[in-house]
């Protein structure tokens, strides 16, 4: 998306990135590429984690996520058609919930917005609750308040409450 006047408002918007099925990096490449090529070519990146499935089926290959931040300047239902063409282009399929994917992209947050419609909510619901989420956000943003939040992620992270296994660093440099 380009901003051709003047009146355009850019704000920072996050998207989790996750990938479990065939070439797991090459399809997180592919949407980081995607990205910031409609951010004009200026995108922050986390390292890649590896990560068990949560909530999937039963033997759930593992995730390769990451997450990427850049300047949008459209709006939050842009952002989420955008992510949900890049899913579509690198082959998602939407059979069965929570079930294995080529590309799952989450809108996080986009700046200070608050959104809550049946299709997208911003800051993402369940953000500060996931840390195959805070873990690489607090990577590239750990002072980051999302509206109306008094802790920052890294605070989050810091205060995180699961069983879940830690992440493994895959990749710094993709």
């Amino acid at each position: 998306m380009s901003c051709v006047s003047k009146s355009c408002i850019f704000r920072r918007a996050g998207i989790a990135l996750g990938s479990n099925l065939g070439d797991r990096l090459a399809h997180l490449r592919a949407a980081r590429d995607f990205f910031r090529e409609m951010a004009g070519g200026v995108l922050i990146q986390a390292s890649i984690y590896q990560t068990t499935p949560v909530a999937c089926p039963e033997g759930s290959p593992d995730f390769l996520n990451t997450v990427i931040e850049f300047d949008f300047a459209g709006s939050p239902q842009d952002l989420l058609a955008a992510a949900m063409e890049i899913e579509r282009r690198l082959g998602r399929i939407r059979s069965e919930k929570h079930g294995p994917r080529t590309l799952d992209a989450d809108l996080l947050y986009l700046g200070d917005l608050v959104v809550s419609e049946p299709e997208l909510e911003l800051p993402h619901p369940r953000l500060t609750q996931r840390r195959f989420v805070l873990e690489p956000l607090a990577e590239i943003r750990p002072d980051l308040r999302l509206p109306g939040d008094p802790l920052s992620i890294a605070g989050h992270l810091q205060h995180l409450d699961t069983t879940a296994p830690p992440l493994k660093k895959v990749h710094t440099d993709w």
